[in-house]
């Protein structure tokens, strides 16, 4: 075929940008047809502090945290991540409360449909990322923090009252600008839970 005056390319452009805006489209209906109005709401459980020989260490379970809005979206290669906000306070009567601990933890999913794997990272865990085969393993992961090292016992006082605190916040993904507006269908984005308390004596 010959081409006038670049006229093939400009189609052939044209063709690519329909299809990207076709493939926008039906992620955008798939995620607005999410059961929204259903929905439950983001909270933790299971939370408990306890310690090893050195070191103090924190367990909780997130519920509810994959609508199927952010499932679709998962599953659509976009990440979506997890941060852990954990804040250890020591008591003091006669003073303000004694900051030890104020840091943010992350968990972070992605999957890659080429090799239909679900890619887990979990900033605090020794096995940074974790690979596995199916969603409900990689839900799993994103949603247990299981023994993580909050502070050395070492800095602790014994007989001393202690406050950790922790919330969790799903958070936006990045997207590329041409799928910025898909984000107006994930309500659930951007949803923070309120602060979970635990108070213990060392």
């Amino acid at each position: 075929m010959t081409t006038i005056g670049g006229f093939e390319p400009s189609l052939s452009m044209r063709g690519i940008r329909c299809a990207l805006l076709l493939v926008v489209f039906l992620l955008a209906a798939t995620l607005s047809s999410a059961d929204i109005a259903g929905a439950k709401e983001v909270g933790i459980s299971n939370l408990i502090v306890t310690n090893t020989k050195h070191d103090l260490l924190l367990y909780l379970t997130v519920e509810n945290t994959f609508p199927d809005s952010v499932i679709a979206a998962v599953e659509h290669g976009i990440p979506t991540t997890f941060s852990f906000y954990v804040v250890l306070y020591q008591a003091r009567s006669f003073w303000f409360d004694k900051k030890l601990v104020d840091e943010v933890f992350t968990h972070t999913v992605q999957y890659n449909n080429l090799k239909k794997e679900y890619a887990v990272t979990r900033s605090w865990d020794t096995e940074k990322t974790r690979v596995v085969k199916t969603l409900d393993e990689a839900m799993a992961l994103m949603a247990d923090i299981d023994g993580l090292k909050v502070i050395p016992l070492q800095k602790l006082e014994k007989g001393k009252q202690y406050q950790l605190l922790t919330k969790v916040r799903l958070k936006k993904a990045t997207l590329p600008f041409s799928l910025h507006y898909v984000l107006l269908f994930m309500t659930f984005w951007d949803v923070e839970t309120d602060w979970y308390s635990v108070d213990f004596v060392f």
